[in-house]
């Protein structure tokens, strides 16, 4: 199955014009895959995508980044190139923040910034609150940290979460995998998510199909598609938010995620999460673009990013000189 990915990955032309090495983590139900950039001792910075992506996404920004720092992206489980979780497990946040702990200390990281994506900040968020002397920075893009829920919801999401898990594995017994040409592919993937260009579909293709017999499939998990049954409420949320002692850099699209919270109601946790940040001292900025503002015009995004990392990082390493490194 990882030869059929790694042929699949060659359909389109990368985009990468440095030397960038693959990542492979061994977990107890298969392993984590992904991505690294830059020098061995370079300063950590783990990136974490966002729903249904992989770690191709980060590919036209990091080559946009200062080169002296060590970029290891990984595709979450059910994602890209890694393992799908064993049959019968949902997907649910703090297991991907588990998930984080495998790869760091896979590495020997005791302490990494992170560059997050959407979801992949609402792991940031979290991981970043229950270890909060791993991480040093957090850059998150279009996300807010935290997706809080109105508690009064809760039990009905887990309801038809629970359901929807089993619906599914009667389903799966009996339904074939679609099967599409490359072409189609990338229509169905830029169909259900309006935010991408071509090319940045092409990008997250690389990783997210698998060669069959007749065309291609999707290589994410279908378990992905269901209701995430762990969440936390607004509460909650600011009660991690509290916890985090990173420096914060909050990059947001200005036709991004935000845009999707159209009710008075559903605006004010964003808002509320958001003046959080803003009133503990750290950065919230927008930018033009949408959802995938880093991956479509990663040039509105690279210099932000670039300041914050070499602002708050660099200047810790010569006050300390204590840069960890990449076993890789």
């Amino acid at each position: 199955m990882i030869q059929a990915l790694k042929s699949v990955r060659h359909v389109t032309s990368g985009t990468m014009k440095q030397t960038v090495s693959e990542l492979s983590v061994p977990v107890p139900w298969g392993e984590i895959r992904g991505k690294v950039w830059g020098p061995d001792h370079g300063r950590p910075v783990l990136c974490l995508h966002g729903w249904a992506d992989n770690c191709g996404t980060f590919n036209t920004l990091i080559p946009l980044l200062p080169k002296d720092f060590r970029y290891v992206a990984m595709d979450l489980p059910g994602h890209g190139c890694s393992s799908h979780r064993p049959p019968g497990v949902q997907y649910m946040f703090p297991s991907y923040v588990m998930d984080v702990r495998r790869v760091v200390d896979a590495l020997q990281w005791s302490k990494f910034s992170i560059i997050a994506h959407s979801m992949g900040g609402n792991i940031a968020g979290m991981f970043s609150a229950v270890y909060p002397k791993m991480v040093d920075a957090i850059v998150l893009v279009d996300s807010f940290g935290f997706l809080p829920t109105d508690s009064k919801e809760l039990p009905r999401i887990m309801q038809e979460g629970m359901d929807e898990m089993l619906e599914l594995e009667k389903q799966t017994k009996y339904k074939p995998t679609k099967v599409y040409t490359y072409e189609k592919a990338v229509e169905r993937l830029m169909t259900g998510n309006d935010s991408l260009t071509e090319k940045s579909a092409k990008i997250l293709l690389e990783r997210g199909l698998v060669e069959v017999e007749g065309g291609v499939v999707f290589s994410r998990d279908m378990r992905l598609h269901l209701k995430n049954t762990v969440r936390i409420s607004l509460e909650q949320s600011l009660d991690f938010q509290s916890r985090i002692e990173a420096s914060i850099l909050v990059i947001l699209a200005e036709s991004g995620f935000e845009k999707l919270f159209a009710e008075d109601e559903q605006k004010k946790f964003p808002s509320i999460i958001l003046q959080g940040y803003r009133d503990r001292n750290h950065t919230v900025v927008s930018v033009p673009g949408s959802h995938h503002v880093h991956l479509n015009n990663p040039e509105v995004v690279a210099p932000l990013v670039s300041d914050f990392l070499r602002s708050k990082l660099l200047s810790q390493s010569a006050g300390s000189g204590d840069i960890d490194t990449s076993k890789l």
